[in-house]
This record gives structure tokens, sequence and C-alpha cells, in this order.
């Protein structure tokens, strides 16, 4: 039997899902609600390849456990066709440690774990501080802006220049390069190749300068580390941890910036307690990224891998819907509830396993720098045009346009 075009409209979610669906990136809830009381493991056989979406939190997080048989080597949630597949068998994401099973996954977050310490990224606070000020700055006495063009896409992409020491005016290059990769480039595989290279092409070019050349930057520090495994292909290994920096680094967190201001843009009974009370932030900001997390990540079966009533066959991928998790009933009372005083809110918005985020300490920072700071600024804004919101969804869900008015 052929499997449907990728743009055919669902009949079944259970055994033909589409996370593309417009109705799902718009809002998915629904259809993990059903999913999770009728078919909590849906299939699909869309865009080439067999893969599974779970529901369930309990699923998710035992799937997380299950490595190496589900692989890392191929995490996005759409595998390029094998002609156009040729970066480390790794479907254009050679970024370890996200891309990389045990042993080289273990060494690899080891390296960058010291920078992404609570102590460490503290450091880039003054600097995210003074980018939100400067960014609020430019549309303030306008009374409007797109809140996630003008303000949510303009940190994530220029803290991280800050940290690896590239030019800060190629900030808006990195997103449209990263949109090339994790959005754009999931419909299409000629412009994520296209947008993948330009990627690895850049780093290349600043990884092998900074080898030459030291400098006082994250790169160079990375290149100076004394690991054994890495020696003799230290550029490799660095332009690989970079590419993760760059691409895990930018999109996930400006959508987990944008879907919390479109919430209290939104939703004016929280944005007028959180801006009357400062002590509801750190519960505030983790219910956001429960509620609207934006990351799924793929796995692909190395084995045949038995998991309940199913077998994930050798070759066929699984979803990790860390979103849908979230969402789960059994896991979060009153889960399709944004509540903004959630006490206790162990959501797994930044993955489970292994693999959980190493850089997770860094969103938190500019989340919260950047939301505080608009509150501090603006504390009365509201979405403008609801209708005119766009979403992208697929591999990261976030609002891309975002009217706001204040």
């Amino acid at each position: 039997m052929l499997s449907p075009p990728a743009t055919a409209p669902v009949d079944d979610w259970t055994t033909d899902y589409d996370i593309f669906d417009p109705e799902y990136v718009k809002d998915p809830t629904p259809v993990w609600k059903d999913l999770r009381e009728g078919c909590p493991m849906a299939r699909t056989d869309r865009r080439g390849i067999r893969s599974w979406l779970p529901t369930k939190y309990a699923d998710v997080q035992a799937l997380a456990k299950i490595v190496p048989e589900l692989s890392s080597k191929d995490p996005l949630v759409v595998t390029l066709p094998p002609d156009m597949d040729v970066v480390d068998n790794s479907s254009g994401l050679n970024a370890p440690p996200i891309s990389a099973d045990p042993p080289e996954q273990i060494w690899t977050r080891r390296m960058i774990l010291p920078a992404f310490a609570p102590r460490a990224v503290e450091a880039h606070r003054e600097f995210t501080e003074d980018l939100c000020n400067r960014l609020i700055d430019g549309f303030i006495d306008d009374g409007r802006c797109d809140a996630a063009v003008d303000y949510a896409q303009q940190i994530p992409p220029r803290v991280i220049a800050h940290m690896l020491g590239f030019d800060p005016n190629k900030a808006d290059d990195f997103t449209e390069w990263v949109r090339g990769v994790l959005e754009l480039g999931l419909a299409d595989p000629k412009i994520r190749v296209k947008y993948r290279d330009i990627i690895q092409n850049f780093l290349i070019t600043e990884v092998t300068s900074r080898a030459k050349e030291p400098r006082d930057d994250y790169l160079s520090e990375l290149l100076a580390m004394d690991i054994p495994e890495m020696k003799g292909r230290e550029i490799q290994v660095v332009v690989g941890i970079a590419n993760l920096l760059l691409i895990a680094g930018i999109d996930t967190t400006w959508s987990s910036i944008g879907s919390a201001l479109y919430h209290f843009g939104t939703h004016p009974d929280d944005r007028r307690r959180l801006a009357a009370d400062d002590a509801l932030f750190p519960t505030a900001l983790e219910e956001m990224l429960r509620y609207y997390s934006p990351v799924t990540m793929a796995r692909m079966a190395q084995e045949d891998v038995p998991f309940g009533d199913i077998v994930i066959r050798d070759g066929e991928k699984v979803l990790m819907n860390f979103p849908g998790a979230n969402h789960d009933e059994d896991a979060f009372e009153d889960a399709d509830k944004v509540l903004i005083d959630r006490t206790r809110n162990r959501h797994i918005a930044f993955g489970s396993g292994i693999h959980r985020c190493a850089g997770s300490n860094l969103a938190r920072l500019e989340m919260d720098v950047s939301v505080r700071t608009w509150f501090a600024r603006i504390p009365e804004f509201e979405v403008s045009n609801p209708d005119a919101v766009t979403w992208a969804g697929g591999q990261v869900r976030g609002p891309r346009k975002l009217p706001m008015r204040f």
C-alpha cells in the first residue's frame, strides 16, 4: 500500500499523523488528547519513512532510555533522501552530543557542560539585559511591534554570537540559516541542504581560524581542551559542537520567548497578575516551558525494538514528543490549563535521558531576562490581531509573526 502524499489531509491521526498539518501546528493539544485516550503511539508513513508519535509522559521517558537501540544519529524529524544525506550519516545535523550515541555522546557532552553550568551562564546576563533593553528602545515609542521578529528572534542569535566569538552583525544571517535547516528545510530538502552547507562552511572557516590563531572565546577554549578521543580531529569535533550550539541554541529559545509573550498578550489576567508580582516569574516561566514546549526530537531504530504492544522496526523513527508528554493528565494536574503558580512541574521541555538539553541553563537565563525586561518596560500589552499570529511547527514550534500593541 502506498503512503499518502506528505501534504494530503489527515483522515486518521492514529495511523497517518502529520505534525506539519496546519491545524496541528496552530494547536496540537486536541490531537494529543484524542491520541492519548485511544492510541497513545500513533504512526505514519509520510515523508518516506515510518515514524511513531508517543503522547504519554511515561512512554516518552521510557523511550528516551532505550539507547543506543534508538539512536540519536538522525535527530531531525524528517530524514533527508539517501542521495542528499552525505554528512556523517546524520541527515545534515552533525552536532554532537545531540547527534551522537555513547561513547562519543558522553565525552562531547562533558566538553560543553562546564560552559553551561548555572554560574557560567550568569556571565551572559549583563550582555542579555543590555541587548533586550536596546531592542525595546527601538520600538517602544511606536506603541506596537512584531514581538517575534523585532524581539524574540533577535535575542538568542546575538547571545550565541557573543558566546562563540562570532561577528554580532551576522545575527540576522544566523536566524535565516537556522530557519533554513529546522523550519523551511524540513519541507524542502534542497533548502535544508543549502543552509546546512552554508552553516558548515562558515563554522569550518571560524574554527580553522581559531586553530591557527586562538582568541579569547569559547571556540578557542574548546579547541584547547585535552580530550584523548578528540586528538587528530579537533577541528571536526569543534565544528560539530558549534553547529549544535548555533542550531539548537537559537530557534528553540526564541520560540520559547515568543510563546511566553504570546500567552501573556492573549491572557490579560495572567499578564496583570505577573506584572504585579515579581515572585511569580520562576513558576510562570517554567509553566510557559511546559505548556508551550517547543522541541520535538527524533530517534532512529538500529534494530527491531519491542515497546508495549508495538514493534519499532529497524530503520523506523520515533519522534520524541516532549511537548505532548507535557500535556499528559497522568503527569500534570489540569495539564491543558496554564497555571502560572504551578509548583509541581516536572516538565521535560528540555528533553529526557542522556540527551537532555545541556544548554538549558542558558536558555532559561535568556528567557528570564527577556520576559522580565519586557514586563519592566512594557507591563501593559496585548496581541493586536490574534488571527495574524503565525506559527512554525515540526521540529520546533513557536510564533513567527506576533503583532503586539502597548
